[in-house]
């Protein structure tokens, strides 16, 4: 959970004062978290490592995840893109288990009306009002990572597929560096977080996850990632000078709060 609150806390370092373009950061962690899970596996199984792995359609979610997520985090407080971004993901894969058939209980239809009123509160009136766009952006890339964790649920090598997906965003990054050759704005900080970002939270963070995944219960990893938003926040205020608001503070209590019950009342009838 640390490793992706660090994600939050690494882009926001990063973006903030513009160390970094968010296309050249977006770039350098696709390619260093690929290098990563690659030498990984290679380390776990070297003959696991192939470039077959993973899906085209994953790896259009996982790009537009990091690409927006990195632009949203230029006008957003750390703890607020995490909230965003987490409500955002856990909404997304309880809608598309709705889509599937799986119709929601009073409790639950409940708890998800408080994870989306949680997100609405971070668009009250107030000194602590996040941006519009950043707001829309790191919303899309909450629905990309919650539609990428769906379609990836059914993996029967996850850290493979993982790699493959990081290693298929390369033609897109070219496309974007193209697009973007004439906005680029880079310093040695800037890179040093960008792979930070990359190889450590994102790709040993990552190796970590799936680990630990199979002594977990669903409900325990899915409550686990509570904490990410409460702990990018705290990072935030250590290594940003950010402060937690009475507004975040309600906003977080909300979201996180009607996705818990979602996730605890799935489990009781499971």
């Amino acid at each position: 959970m640390f490793s992706f609150a660090g994600n939050s806390v690494l882009g926001r370092l990063a973006l903030e004062n513009g160390a970094i373009d968010p296309a050249s950061f977006s770039i350098i962690r696709l390619m260093s978290a690929a290098v990563m899970l690659y030498f990984f596996i290679a380390v776990k199984k070297p003959s696991n490592v192939r470039l077959a792995y993973g899906s085209w359609r994953s790896a259009v979610m996982l790009f537009l995840y990091v690409v927006t997520f990195s632009y949203a985090y230029v006008g957003l407080d750390t703890g607020t893109g995490a909230l965003i971004l987490f409500g955002s993901v856990q909404i997304t894969m309880i809608g598309f288990n709705v889509f599937q058939g799986n119709k929601l209980s009073l409790i639950e239809q409940v708890g998800l009306l408080l994870a989306f009123s949680g997100l609405l509160v971070l668009l009250l009136p107030g000194s602590t009002q996040p941006s519009f766009l950043g707001f829309l952006l790191m919303l899309i890339s909450g629905v990309a990572w919650g539609l990428y964790s769906v379609w990836g649920k059914g993996s029967l090598q996850p850290l493979a597929d993982t790699a493959g997906n990081f290693l298929k965003t390369v033609p897109m990054c070219a496309l974007l560096s193209l697009v973007l050759l004439s906005h680029y704005a880079i310093s040695a900080e800037g890179v040093y977080l960008a792979l930070a970002s990359g190889a450590l939270t994102s790709g040993v963070g990552y190796a970590i996850w799936y680990a630990v995944l199979p002594a977990l219960s669903i409900t325990k990893a899915a409550v686990s990632q509570l904490s990410v938003p409460i702990i990018a926040a705290l990072g935030g205020v250590m290594f940003a000078a950010e402060h937690v608001t009475v507004q975040l503070f309600l906003a977080s209590l909300l979201t996180l709060g009607g996705v818990c019950i979602v996730i605890l009342k799935k489990h009781d009838i499971q």
